[in-house]
């Protein structure tokens, strides 16, 4: 008798595959192990099985398996439920779900690079035999591949041995970066408790009499406090002391100062302070009780709370209630950067039930995760995450909090499976019986609709905690500024003067530039060319810290010309400015401040968000420049000045969210101000004061803003009235591609009867040397959308079947955000 297991392979396949195991591994095995099997010629692949039956598959011969990979299941049944309704809802390759969502290290194939890890001690002692032998070929060369592995030790099933040595920290796998860096820790310096009174001076002083060198940094200490009425670091008494180190550690060891670490304080501080009595606002209470009323009729509902209006707190009590269920909690966030905040609250609150997962931790670190959620364990009670997740192998979801819901990094755009994390999510807890709680100040047009059409349970919140008001926009119209001379650099007099105010004050200021580098563009002035990007269609950026032009499409860069490439002129200007420009001005404007950068530039690394927050955070600087990374969600108490540099590069943008999105990265940015007693400032500065969205923004309408999208969305026929399917079409030949995709077009406008767009060059119409054309599809909300996915389905399988068009590669984005 035949038995046959089905699965899943880390390739772009959309269809399963059948492999013959033997009667005794057919009961060994369960749905979600994996196994080791071949597939072509000769390479070996981590496939996960999801199904078991005694079918035999006719149109191949099914090969035998290599070996079982797992003594029990490392992915739930629900899981490979969702991969499926994924791949058919986001009209992907199940395999390309499988290896996207998995880590990286349990899909071991034949062409991973292994290498040595250079930094760990290795226990030779506890290696096995096998272990051992590879072990002794690294340390004759840098990095063996897997069939190399095969051949040291003369059998095929090597993932074991493989794996093991990952776990036990001997080798790692190429693709993995390792992170140097710890979290920064800042040495602190304060008066022993017994010194703080009138009469505990006069008796430190009196100790110090004789102790000319210790008095000089006791007296510095205490004009330090005078002026800058915040934490000392070490460091800075030393510098302003003129002092050593060594003197500050004798007043230690007297007793008169201690020393500490502000990170730890600051974790140890949240933990007995106010969170241990977490106290909701009559407001927040009422909000908690209509979100519990609105989940016993609805499975998802929306908190509609303006910025600052406490929404964490009362995500917190409904985390609480459900782990009081024996509940496991997903708590997603658009970006990473929001993670470290976070961490420190929830910890605060529910100690060590708090787990993090997303793509900056290393192989190791996400298996760790993987496998505590896999087995319900106390650690990963609450799960906090970018979009990745949301795949993680929950057993008893019970609750999803999806945080900022309007953000547009919850979609994933390449490469496949290009979902969107939001509406994912609300698949995936419908399959727990789950409940769905969307957070945001500013929801997306989609959601808010969803909610005002009864779809979703709608809560609001319209006044900020503590009845902080909300912050005082100010516009500034540059056209004026700049001609009546009023600019210095790209600071209006307007936002120069506040940023002084501010931190003569002791006080924090934002400064909001949605572009990283210095400067979009290098011009000549005498013939006006503008170096371009030899693959992509776009200019090359110029980062002036590295002194060089850079493309931020595909990474190319060269150094920064001397001379014009076109006419040889040495006349070269920069046009536009980033956040490395603005940072540069700062430091001119105002040397006596420390001025920080947040954007993709200056957070690479694991730690790369936790150094700059942190720095921020602890006052150590006054001045953060920053991308959109800075609009989320982050709370800094001492921010009472936030400002955009320039409000239109966001506005006219060729997208129909453009105005939606410009909106909400306003509104999002100026929450920044003003969080705690104090009302905060936000200076807006603009060369269109009288645009609809710059005057909703300066009113807080979001209402307002709704209903003129909605009305235009209406009329041109986009969501939430319509579901958009993109399909983007890639070659190196401009003709053929130009000629597949009329071929396509002319296909899919003939058997649909609905409108279809294109084929359309975008905007940046090559990139890595491939040419870009989209075909764009409008589906009413009240035509069958799986219908219209399978024509559409058949009609790019003929597309693939004409030989000429088979190179053209095709990606397809349901729901085009």
């Amino acid at each position: 008798m035949l038995f046959f297991v089905e699965v899943i392979l880390p390739l772009s396949l959309a269809k399963t595959f059948t492999y013959c195991v033997s009667d005794a591994e057919y009961l060994y095995i369960k749905k979600g192990m994996r196994v080791a099997v071949p597939f072509g010629k000769n390479k070996i692949y981590t496939a996960l099985v999801i199904d078991k039956h005694q079918i035999k598959p006719t149109l191949y011969e099914a090969k035998e398996i290599h070996q079982i990979l797992d003594e029990k299941p490392i992915v739930t049944e629900i899981q490979i439920a969702h991969w499926q309704w994924i791949a058919s809802y986001y009209m992907c390759a199940i395999g390309d779900v499988y290896r996207g969502v998995m880590p990286s290290a349990l899909l071991l194939e034949s062409e991973t690079i292994i290498s040595q890890k250079t930094t760990d001690f290795v226990d030779e002692s506890l290696l096995s035999d096998d272990e051992y032998l590879v072990y002794q070929a690294l340390q004759l060369q840098s990095s063996l591949k897997i069939n190399e592995i095969v051949a040291i030790l003369n059998k095929k099933n090597i993932f074991p041995v493989i794996q093991k040595l990952i776990d036990k920290g001997v080798v790692a796998l190429q693709e993995e970066m390792q992170e140097n860096y710890k979290p920064k820790l800042v040495r602190y310096v304060r008066l022993s408790a017994q010194y703080e009174t009138n009469n505990g001076l006069g008796e430190l002083l009196e100790t110090l009499k004789n102790a000319t060198k210790q008095k000089e940094i006791v007296l510095t200490y205490f004009q330090l406090l005078a002026t800058e009425k915040k934490p000392i670091t070490v460091k800075k008494l030393v510098d302003s002391a003129q002092s050593t180190t060594a003197i500050v550690k004798a007043l230690i060891d007297k007793g008169l100062f201690e020393d500490y670490y502000l990170q730890e304080d600051r974790v140890s501080f949240t933990g007995n302070g106010k969170e241990d009595q977490l106290q909701l606002s009559e407001i927040q209470s009422k909000a908690l009780v209509e979100i519990t009323d609105s989940f016993i009729k609805k499975e998802v509902c929306l908190l509609h709370g303006v910025t600052s209006s406490g929404k964490t707190e009362i995500y917190i009590k409904l985390i609480e209630q459900y782990l009081l269920l024996g509940k496991q909690v997903l708590y997603l966030l658009p970006e990473i950067a929001l993670t470290t905040q976070l961490v420190s609250r929830l910890s605060a609150y529910f100690g060590n039930k708090v787990a993090v997962f997303h793509s900056k931790y290393n192989n190791n670190e996400r298996i760790e995760v993987w496998n505590q959620v896999l087995q319900d364990s106390e650690k990963a009670q609450i799960v906090i995450g970018a979009r990745s997740a949301l795949f993680l192998p929950f057993q008893n979801l019970g609750f999803i909090i999806v945080d900022e819901e309007h953000e547009q990094t919850f979609k994933q755009m390449d490469p496949a499976p290009r979902y969107h994390a939001r509406d994912a999510a609300i698949v995936l807890a419908s399959m727990y019986k789950a409940k769905v709680l969307l957070g945001s100040a500013t929801p997306s047009i989609e959601t808010y609709f969803n909610a005002s059409t009864d779809k979703y349970g709608l809560v609001e919140v319209s006044k900020r905690y503590g009845n902080v008001m909300m912050p005082d926009i100010e516009l500034v119209d540059l056209k004026d500024k700049y001609f009546r001379k009023r600019m210095n650099g790209h600071f209006s007099d307007v936002l120069i003067e506040n940023i002084t105010s501010a931190v003569a004050l002791g006080e924090q200021v934002i400064l909001f530039q949605n572009r990283r580098g210095y400067s979009p563009l290098l011009e000549c002035l005498t013939c006006g060319h503008v170096p371009q990007c030899q693959q992509c269609d776009v200019s090359l950026t110029y980062h002036k810290h590295k002194n060089q032009l850079r493309c931020h499409y595909c990474g190319y860069s060269i150094s920064k010309p001397t001379h014009c490439h076109s006419c040889t002129s040495v006349h070269l200007t920069t046009k536009g400015f980033g956040t490395e420009q603005i940072q540069q001005e700062l430091t001119i404007l105002f040397p006596d401040y420390k001025v920080g950068r947040m954007d993709q530039d200056t957070t690479k690394g694991k730690f790369g968000f936790e150094k700059i927050i942190d720095s921020f955070k602890n006052r150590e600087v006054d001045i953060l420049v920053g991308t959109q990374m800075l609009a989320k969600g982050l709370d800094f108490d001492n921010v009472s000045l936030v400002g955009i540099m320039n409000a239109d590069n966001m506005l006219y943008h060729p997208d129909f969210r453009a105005f939606e999105r410009s909106f909400q990265m306003m509104m999002q940015v100026s929450g920044r101000a003003g969080r705690s007693y104090k009302q905060g400032k936000v200076i807006i500065q603009t060369y269109n004061p009288d645009h609809n969205t710059i005057q909703q923004v300066t009113k807080n309408d979001y209402i307002g803003m709704y209903k003129e999208q909605l009305y235009d969305r209406q009329i041109y026929k986009y969501p939430p009235y319509f579901r958009i399917i993109k399909i983007t079409l890639k070659h190196r030949d401009f003709d053929k591609l130009k000629e597949g995709a009329m071929w396509l077009y002319q296909v899919m406008s003939q058997n649909l009867a609905l409108p279809v767009l294109g084929p359309e060059e975008p905007a940046i119409n090559r990139i890595r040397n491939e040419y870009i054309r989209t075909i764009i599809i409008k589906i009413p909300q009240n035509s069958s959308i799986v219908n219209t996915k399978k024509t559409i389905q058949k009609m790019l399988n003929s597309f693939d079947a004409v030989a000429q068009y088979r190179a053209i590669k095709v990606s397809i984005n349901v729901d085009f955000y």
